[in-house]
């Protein structure tokens, strides 16, 4: 140990000052060292300071949605019109998300998560992980993905051998049928898959699973959910409803993470709270001798702002620092404008000290110009360009018309389960309290006098106009193959008169068809089937045939479904009848419920 000198000296207000003085006397030499030690720091990571935000959050976690597309489409992510989609060239490429990348990790990032839209979707994901991979030489320590696991169990190995280390999964019911309900496609067997795969790949650090609970759908299923837990490490997150563009998002359908606790807690008394990782966002607890655990991302009800370390790039190279802000900047631009790093961390930095300290209630949170969650990359997703097939699975049969399948936006026709689910009041009424469908009991219901119109059209070309409307008996002979098939469609009989029959008949066989339909004793079917030749505003004439049908019965609930499919078997026998001629032209829609009455629900007339 260095000697050290002692000396003291008298003051005039008669105290002594000590001071000492070490023997090799290098104290503005130790402060140079230490200053140059300093910038040497500086200088191999000179952007750090840009991800501190003014209320001195850290931000070490770097969200990168790489696709925009998705293979399911739930409510919740997804609006109910869908999205247009951001043309190709307007993504990030793949060297421009590992440049923005390798950025943010010499910034002070050490984890890195890929979402969507589904990433699995995206091609050449496999070579983005592998080029993550190569940033651990940065510091790069964690490197995620969100998934729905529809597409997953076969790729997962791969994308694990490149680099993959944590996963999560999201999967809002363990009912295979509500799933397809939920998502408007199959695959519930297929994510089960996956998360097998993923419990048992030892080199994944972490597995989750990602719940996004709704009042009156799936609020039912959280104890299955921890019961999931008991036999695997796997850490289940419920995640509150949360409001973005086009979900309809309704306080009365979030269920707060406090109220799911004290349920847990009913049913598993000595449930324990655990450490959280920092800077999580799920608290998280266990029930003793179970393998994992299960947590509660309360964004709504309790939010985690004052700890918030997540930046995100959305598909389209935007820098959004919070969730529920809009305000985005773009980083693809300036990529593209010839940026140098030191210019695109200046702008990071400006985008990162502009965060707010906290986000707005959950009450005015701007839904209608923050993005739907599909376009920002979090949980689940789905985007256009979608099979239209219709589900097979009896009490989820929905339908479109050809005319509605339009690139950009999607049909309207299917079940909408925002509004389904906002109230109690509007609630599915042919579901039970776990989903499953069930008959409506009206055993309690006084008999009344119910009437229903119900209306539709068939689309058909001129040919099959004419052929209708024609006063002559049959077509004349000839070797022309129309008017063959034109004979051929004749020899069936009359079309109108067919048809009409034929939606009388349906009419009364409704319930047969109609899984939870009740069979009513109809008291009487009118149906009329009439040619209608429109002129549009574009001046542009469409032929069709008008199909009404009004329903009468005294019963305990109303005939609106037997009015409906009066029509829908009607027309159908229209395209029966005139295949021959126009099976390629024709198009079946409008159909609707134009009048209704008596019944609890009262009278209803809908204006053509």
């Amino acid at each position: 140990m260095p000697a050290i000198q002692l000396n003291l000296t008298w003051t005039r207000s008669g105290r002594f000052n000590f001071t000492t003085r070490r023997s090799y006397a290098n104290v503005a030499s130790l402060k140079r060292t230490a200053q140059a030690r300093i910038s040497a720091i500086e200088r191999t990571n000179p952007f750090r300071t840009a991800l501190v935000d003014s209320f001195q959050r850290r931000h070490d976690y770097l969200r990168i949605s790489i696709t925009e597309r998705c293979n399911l489409r739930c409510f919740y992510c997804m609006p109910e019109e869908g999205v247009e989609l951001t043309p190709s060239a307007n993504l990030l490429t793949n060297e421009e998300i590992l440049r923005l990348a390798e950025l943010f990790v010499k910034a002070g990032v050490t984890k890195i998560r890929l979402t969507g839209g589904e990433p699995t979707v995206r091609k050449g994901v496999l070579d983005i992980i592998a080029g993550l991979d190569q940033l651990q030489q940065f510091g790069l320590t964690s490197i995620a993905m969100t998934s729905n696991g529809i597409a997953l169990h076969r790729r997962l190995p791969d994308f694990i051998d490149n680099g993959l280390t944590h996963l999560n999964l999201s999967l809002d019911t363990l009912d295979p049928f509500k799933f397809e309900f939920m998502t408007k496609r199959r695959g519930h067997e297929a994510v089960l898959k996956t998360l097998e795969t993923a419990l048992s790949s030892p080199k994944l650090q972490a597995v989750k699973m990602n719940v996004v609970v709704v009042k009156g759908l799936n609020d039912g299923e959280v104890l299955d959910f921890i019961e999931l837990t008991k036999d695997a490490p796997l850490s289940v997150r419920f995640i509150e409803f949360m409001p973005f563009t086009g979900n309809n998002w309704d306080k009365k359908k979030m269920v707060p993470s406090s109220v799911l606790l004290d349920h847990i807690i009913d049913k598993y008394p000595t449930v324990a709270r655990i450490s959280d990782e920092v800077n999580d966002t799920a608290r998280s607890w266990k029930v003793p001798g179970y393998s994992g655990s299960f947590g509660f991302i309360s964004s709504m009800s309790d939010h985690f702002c004052s700890s918030c370390n997540r930046l995100r790039i959305t598909a389209d190279g935007q820098i959004k620092v919070c969730l529920f802000d809009d305000k985005e900047v773009s980083l693809r631009d300036a990529l593209r404008n010839g940026a140098t790093d030191g210019s695109l961390m200046q702008i990071i930095g400006q985008a990162v000290f502009g965060k707010q300290e906290k986000h707005v209630q959950m009450e005015d949170i701007n839904v209608t110009t923050n993005r739907p969650m599909i376009l920002i990359g979090g949980l689940k997703r789905n985007i256009q360009h979608v099979n239209y097939s219709v589900l097979r699975r009896k009490h989820l049969l929905h339908s479109c018309t050809t005319s509605q399948l339009h690139t950009k936006s999607f049909t309207a026709l299917h079940l909408n389960h925002a509004v389904a689910y906002s109230t109690q009041r509007s609630r599915l009424t042919h579901l039970d309290d776990s989903g499953r469908p069930k008959m409506v009991d009206v055993s309690n219901k006084p008999d009344t006098k119910r009437q229903a119109t119900a209306i539709g059209r068939i689309y058909i070309p001129p040919v099959a106009y004419d052929l209708i409307t024609s006063t002559h008996d049959s077509p004349n002979k000839t070797s022309n193959p129309l008017d063959a098939n034109a004979r051929k469609a004749l020899q069936k009989g009359d079309v109108l008169t067919v048809a009409q029959l034929a939606a009388i008949m349906g009419s009364k066989r409704t319930s047969e068809l109609i899984p939870l339909c009740h069979p009513l004793p109809l008291l009487n079917a009118a149906v009329t089937l009439a040619p209608e030749l429109r002129t549009d505003s574009t001046g542009v004439s469409r032929h069709s045939i008008v199909c009404r049908a009004t329903i009468t019965c005294e019963g305990k609930t109303g005939v609106e479904m037997e009015a409906l499919t009066a029509v829908s078997v009607g027309l159908l026998t229209v395209w029966d009848m005139l295949k021959a001629v126009a099976g390629k032209e024709m198009i079946i829609g409008d159909i609707l419920v134009a009048d209704k009455s008596g019944g609890k629900s009262g009278d209803f007339h809908r204006s053509e």
